[in-house]
């Protein structure tokens, strides 16, 4: 008897988000789903842990978990407490809004989950979606297209240390491109405010982003209507800063008397 594959399912919006519950339906017949995402949205909790303070975990029901903690956290403890044993495939998503640029992978929850997964040596995707200009979310036919990448991924697993991260616009789209990590340079708004003792606090908005790059990036393609595939490499390693001059006169300058 063959095994069902084994997929995990995670975001930083929440078990009970829509983009999420639409993966679940949309990929049920390819194998053994489970749910164990964040109980509330911890949107730009990048990879953080939560090393402080206890998590709860409620068992929604049957292999849907809701954890009191981050994207990062809900992947450890699906790995190490929920999971009967490592999962073929990890989902991250599906992110109502982009994840373009370097400093939205950088900081976002979605694809943090996924590279969280990849350190566990688990082929893993993130995947956001665009909204028209209406400001909808098209998560029935974004599952459909998640559907055709998660077969694929179960069939051709991803070389070891490779994460995608996947953007879709909304339809009609354009195709399919891979593509580099782009620039978004955000100049968020500082507002500030007073509580009822006069003490100021702060928010931190998001701003309108410039675009910086050409059209083999993510943030370029994704704008002109095309489904970003872009993979990500955890080994951040800059092996060509490695053979500057400036880097090795650096280590000269440590190492002198």
């Amino acid at each position: 008897m063959t095994t069902k594959p084994l997929i995990l399912l995670t975001n930083d919006d929440g078990f009970f988000a829509e983009g999420i519950q639409a993966l679940f339906r949309g990929l049920k017949d390819l194998g053994r789903l489970f749910i164990v995402a964040p109980d509330r949205e911890k949107s730009a909790s990048s990879l953080s842990l939560s090393l402080h303070q206890p998590l709860r975990v409620q068992r929604i029901r049957s292999n849907i978990y809701s954890v009191e903690g981050t994207p990062a956290d809900c992947i450890y403890l699906a790995m190490k407490k929920f999971l009967p044993r490592a999962p073929d495939l990890l989902v991250s998503g599906m992110n109502p809004g982009p994840n373009l640029g370097q400093q939205d992978v950088s900081y976002s929850g979605t694809v943090s989950a996924a590279v969280q997964g990849t350190f566990f040596q688990v082929p893993s995707m993130a995947v956001s979606l665009i909204a028209d200009q209406d400001g909808d979310f098209h998560f029935r036919e974004a599952a459909r297209i998640v559907h055709r990448l998660a077969k694929f991924l179960l069939q051709h697993r991803l070389p070891e240390g490779i994460t995608l991260n996947v953007n879709l616009p909304p339809p009609p789209m354009k195709g399919v491109k891979v593509t580099k990590v782009g620039v978004k340079r955000y100049e968020p708004e500082i507002i500030e405010k007073k509580d009822p003792r006069e003490n100021s606090y702060y928010w931190i908005g998001r701003g309108n982003p410039k675009i910086v790059g050409d059209d083999e990036t993510d943030v370029r393609a994704a704008q002109k209507g095309f489904i970003t595939i872009t993979p990500l490499r955890i080994d951040l390693t800059d092996y060509e800063a490695m053979r500057l001059a400036v880097i090795k006169k650096l280590t000269r300058t440590v190492a002198s008397k």
